[in-house]
């Protein structure tokens, strides 16, 4: 099993999937299956041996590492079929894994959003953070973190009070933090208009940084390092920061929630708030509250309001 999952691996490498695919399909193999399987001969590879190691999987790592455990076996035993080093796919008829539905998160007021940017405005750690103005920008433009902390310089224009979103932070186990240069998918690169505060908010970011010899290239980068910015850490750090500001529980995806909330409650579309939050199906969106890479969503007039 050691030798097949290698040349798996190697192969599935090299057809174009995301880093964080690749990293997620390494890390099921290195934890999961290769320190439990690695010295089974593939011919002893059963249903029952792959179903009893699947059910030890959920019991101690959840519903969710066991699904993509199960992914990534089959896929290795797939291969393995087609050399016909094995008769048929064991992973084929093992136990259905059953994941519990995940909780739609709710939205956020406009009070509570106000409210907990007063805090962290004034909480001397959240400003040292720089958490304020990212919270600020999070419930302007309603993006994930990884594509907010990806943001550069050149990516906004302040005069035309828009920001393109054009990739995403994540950690790779080789090369540490990088920009994926597309975000979650394809769908996710769009431009998209700011309300005049979160311009305001950015104008004075900028004339911060230009006194200084060296201005960064990202919007948000680290606040002591520099450079990009960890997605991980830096909700950590938000956890924390909320639950201070009496927010426990509260996530940066409430933020998305809240955006796409206040532009159903002021009557726009399903795509429109599918535009803004960079979801390719209307479905996935109206499934919550209710074009494609478009500027004018709606969004920003509705945001407006928000911090005037």
């Amino acid at each position: 099993m050691a030798v097949l999952a290698e040349v798996w691996f190697e192969q599935i490498s090299q057809v174009g999937l995301s880093p964080s695919t690749i990293l997620a399909y390494r890390d099921r193999l290195d934890r999961q299956i290769l320190p439990a399987m690695a010295d089974v001969r593939v011919r002893e590879l059963t249903t029952g041996l792959v179903d009893h190691h699947l059910a030890a999987v959920k019991a101690k790592h959840g519903a969710n590492v066991a699904k993509t455990t199960k992914s990534v076996l089959s896929n290795v035993c797939r291969l393995a079929c087609r050399h016909d080093a094995l008769d048929h796919n064991p992973c084929r008829d093992v136990a259905r894994i059953s994941t519990k539905p995940k909780k739609p998160p709710t939205a956020l007021s406009v009070d509570q959003v106000r409210k907990l940017h007063l805090w962290l405005a004034k909480d001397a750690q959240s400003v040292s953070r720089d958490l304020p103005d990212l919270i600020l920008f999070l419930a302007a433009t309603g993006l994930r973190i990884g594509e907010a902390l990806a943001a550069q310089w050149n990516d906004v224009d302040l005069e035309a009070r828009t920001v393109e979103v054009r990739g995403t932070v994540l950690r790779a186990r080789q090369s540490g933090l990088m920009i994926k240069p597309s975000p979650k998918s394809a769908a996710g690169q769009r431009i998209l208009e700011l309300p005049s505060w979160a311009v305001t908010m950015l104008e004075r970011r900028r004339s911060s940084w230009e006194t200084t010899a060296r201005r960064p290239s990202q919007v948000f980068p680290a606040p002591v390092a520099g450079g990009l910015r960890d997605p991980s850490n830096t909700l950590k750090m938000m956890r924390q920061a909320f639950k201070s500001a009496g927010f426990d529980g509260v996530t940066t995806h409430q933020f998305r929630k809240t955006v796409a909330t206040l532009m159903d409650e002021a009557g726009l579309s399903a795509r429109a708030a599918a535009d803004q939050l960079g979801h390719s199906k209307t479905s996935l969106t109206a499934d919550f509250y209710m074009g494609r890479k478009k500027r004018a969503t709606g969004a920003a007039a509705v945001l407006e309001d928000l911090f005037s």
